[in-house]
């Protein structure tokens, strides 16, 4: 970075917070249609009836104690299903789950709906309603729901089968299956952990609770889960447990001790260690020395007493010395001193052999391996570090049990602790897809729970070309220096306006050899370096692909922390993806032009391109970072119902006259939200009250030219109830994404004008969209307030102009302070 370099500035907060209203409700309009009224009421009635007299003699001896049965609603392929209009909550109608099935235009719509006995005429009552009567506007009652509805049956197994491909359901042999439940209550759950049992079902350990939904591990097979359906007033989905992506790591001895204790002679480590990286994976070996000074005996725990603390696999060892050092060849290659302020800590998610390749509830491993390290030190500012992986490519990035289970502890749902969570996006690991480099990197889904909206998501890029293995001499590597790196999976095929951007960033992940008759290798020369956990074999292993991106990105997430130890979660995430930029190689690979759209499809491929430390630790006298954290309340109870609430204006100290004085010059400004959502995960659709978030946020600024009254009014005006508001201005070509921003709990964009243009649009408003807090009242989280971390940078193209001090200035830093960098 050049010339001197200084902190950011922190803002006291909103200048103004306001009242804010969304004007328009409702979203786009429903596609619902046309019907012969009294036909289609004949059909509906005649289907009901069957369904109820299929029940009565399933139920009439082997489950008299059951209390209500499943029903699913179908809609007419190519419209809508009024979902929302098929839950009664008061009356106990309890909507399961919301799938589709088919494609584009024949597309259609199934809702499994549980309804008790007692309540079998409500929707008797409703089609009579339809056939009979009319509304004030001459239109039949319930018209929206009864024309989209095309038929009604009992629902099967196959109703609550979550993935779209039935032929994961088992047959014979019991497999682990994840059983959502509708509800969270310990009743609830007590009630089928009891069932299960009268069954014989084998049950894990734990539970999963999330906003209405749990989750427990059963082993069953085809007929005992239509037995469960049967049986049970509970069941909202199954869906099948996953396999974790573990890693075989090639052990190497190449490098010597004396390496070792050099590079331990340039080192410094900080005495009191208050930020700590936690690593959840399969222990690690601190007896190596690299490791003994930052992980101490009593950080290194297990979920299981019986699974022990050591790294029986080598992966947990090698992420602990990439999160502590980066890759070892840097500093390994230089003679710079070394400064360490962040401890480790290691919590064993991993059985050891031959227990490896059994299913569990990857979730709640996850949180007993983190509520371990937060017993042990429960005053530490920790990231944690998550890079196994379940290969599946079923989510496109729908949530899933795993992903959930970190966004809600991420949230704080339960305890009000945020946790920042660095989640690897999981490798691309198929020779044949590496030859197809990289076409097939854009089809290989990122993995769960790297889908996770709180997380920060690690994808890989490489700077590794140089092959120097005279085995190797015709091979030549598959990805350019900068680009993509072959391990790399992206979220290209996700839906684009639904699920977050994956990768959030990318880090070097190393690189893959091509060589004759188009052979590919992973030749050790395009690795990083790291600790090997078998000291008698060597002290160095080679290192690559999504977890070593995970681990550096978990180092600098630390080092941020440590330089700002007070800031949130929420502004580490910020800080880290608005100091992201993609390479000149990215965009030559996956940009055709400089579309709006295209820079969509870069950031589902290369998130917001490659972090720089030094960009996110500091400012420098040509550029200004401004950061806030905030807290605002989104939605309010008025009479009217459930609406939004507040709004916070900025009216940011610009250096106007700087900026007004460059006239043409072109600068560029840069604005990162960052909050975090609690999950509501259950398959119900994700649409109107049913949506995964709970909130969402969403950011603007002033026209140049354009008063705050005016601005105020325009944000009210074009705030879209479906969240999907793209955020621009009236010079909206000025921004480089626009409105695939907004999508996932982070937005970041960047402003591309001239510096007189910029110097009047100094105003940004936070405001909230649509979330499940408002939409599900009942849930009584309506009126709580969420967290946001707001970053806006500027920069001036000139080293000389400086545009840092009039602003500190403004703000009350009379003297900045000068920052002396240490070697990063």
């Amino acid at each position: 970075m050049p010339g001197k370099l200084y902190h950011h500035i922190f803002l006291p907060g909103p200048t103004r917070t306001q009242n804010f209203t969304n004007p328009r409700r409702g979203g786009l309009s429903a596609r619902i249609p046309d019907r012969d009224r009294q036909g289609h009421s004949d059909h509906l009635r005649e289907r009901l009836g069957g369904a109820w007299h299929e029940a009565g003699e399933k139920q009439a001896v082997a489950y008299a104690n059951r209390q209500g049965v499943y029903v699913e609603f179908a809609g007419e392929p190519g419209f809508d299903l009024a979902v929302q209009s098929l839950e009664a909550i008061s009356s106990g109608i309890r909507l399961q789950n919301v799938r589709t099935e088919g494609e584009s235009d024949a597309q259609r719509t199934l809702a499994t709906v549980y309804i008790p006995h007692a309540k079998r005429g409500h929707f008797l009552k409703k089609i009579q309603a339809y056939a009979t009567e009319l509304t004030k506007t001459n239109k039949p009652k319930h018209k929206k729901l009864i024309n989209g509805v095309s038929d009604i049956r009992l629902a099967v197994l196959e109703s609550f089968w979550r993935p779209e491909d039935r032929t994961l359901i088992p047959v014979d042999a019991p497999q682990w299956i994840e059983t959502w439940l509708g509800n969270d209550r310990d009743e609830v759950i007590v009630r089928f952990e009891a069932l299960s049992e009268s069954l014989d079902l084998e049950l894990r350990d734990g539970v999963l609770r999330f906003p209405e939904r749990s989750v427990k591990l059963i082993r069953a097979n085809r007929a005992q889960l239509e037995e469960l359906v049967e049986r049970s007033d509970d069941i909202a989905e199954f869906r099948p447990a996953r396999e974790v992506a573990t890693f075989y790591i090639e052990l190497e001895n190449k490098d010597q001790l004396d390496s070792v204790q050099e590079f331990l002679g340039r080192c410094s480590f900080d005495d009191d260690k208050d930020v700590a990286v936690c690593l959840l994976d399969t222990g690690v070996n601190n007896g190596h020395p690299l490791l003994l000074p930052v992980l101490a005996d009593e950080d290194l725990h297990t979920v299981r007493e019986e699974w022990q603390i050591d790294d029986h696999d080598g992966h947990g060892t090698l992420m602990a010395g990439t999160a502590a050092y980066g890759d070892l060849l840097v500093p390994l290659s230089s003679q710079h001193a070394i400064r360490v302020s962040h401890c480790l800590e290691s919590a064993k998610i991993l059985p050891r052999p031959p227990a490896q390749n059994l299913k569990h509830l990857w979730g709640h491993l996850t949180l007993q391996g983190i509520s371990r390290a937060e017993i042990q030190a429960p005053q530490r500012k920790r990231i944690v570090c998550l890079a196994i992986t379940a290969k599946d490519d079923r989510d496109r990035g729908r949530p899933s049990s795993w992903s959930a289970a970190l966004d809600e502890a991420a949230s704080g749902y339960d305890d009000d602790i945020r946790r920042l969570f660095v989640v690897s996006a999981g490798n691309v690991d198929d020779p044949d897809h590496w030859r197809n480099y990289p076409h097939d990197n854009l089809t290989n889904e990122v993995h769960d729970p790297g889908q996770a909206w709180n997380a920060l998501t690690a994808g890989a890029w490489t700077e590794k070309t140089n092959i120097v293995d005279p085995d190797l001499a015709d091979y030549v590597p598959i990805a350019p220096s900068g680009g993509l790196s072959p391990y790399s999976t992206t979220s290209a095929t996700w839906p684009a306006r639904k699920w977050p951007i994956k990768p959030d960033v990318v880090l070097e992940g190393g690189n893959v050899a091509r060589g004759p008759n188009d052979s590919v290798l992973d030749s050790d020369d395009l690795k990083l370096l790291s600790t090997n956990r078998d000291l008698q074999v060597a002290h160095f292993a080679p290192f690559w692909a999504t977890s070593a991106a995970a681990a550096e990105a978990a180092r600098m997430a630390a080092q941020i922390q440590v330089e700002y130890p007070d800031i949130w979660p929420e502004t580490v995430r910020a800080l880290i993806v608005h100091s992201a930029d993609w390479t000149g190689v990215m965009k030559q690979q996956f940009l055709r032009n400089e579309s709006k759209q295209e820079y969509a499809r870069l950031l589902r491929v290369c998130g917001y391109g490659v972090p720089n430390l030094g960009r996110a630790l500091y400012c420098a006298s040509n550029s200004l970072t401004l950061i806030s954290e905030a807290t605002l309340q989104p939605f309010d109870k008025r009479d009217s119902g459930y609406v939004t609430r507040d709004m916070h204006l900025y009216a940011l100290p610009w250096p106007a006259d700087v900026l007004t004085g460059l006239g043409e010059v072109p600068v560029t400004m840069r604005i990162t939200l960052s909050y975090f959502v609690e999950p509501s995960p259950g398959e119900i659709g994700w649409e109107n009250r049913y949506r995964y978030a709970s909130h969402a946020l969403r950011f603007d600024i002033n026209g140049p030219g354009e008063s705050q009254d005016e601005f105020v009014s325009r944000v009210n005006a074009q705030a879209r109830d479906d969240g999907t508001h793209p955020g621009t201005t009236g010079s909206g070509e000025n921004w480089t994404i626009g409105e695939a921003r907004n999508v996932g709990s982070i937005h970041s964009d960047i402003w591309r004008g001239r510096a007189a243009d910029l110097a009047s649009s100094n105003m940004i408003a936070i405001y909230p969209a649509v979330g499940w807090w408002r939409e599900r009242p009942h849930l009584g989280r309506w009126d709580k307030s969420c967290r946001y971390a707001l970053i806006v940078s500027i920069q001036t193209p000139d080293e000389e102009i400086d545009i840092y001090t009039p602003v500190a200035i403004q703000i009350g830093i009379l003297t900045p302070i000068v920052i002396e960098v240490p070697h990063l």
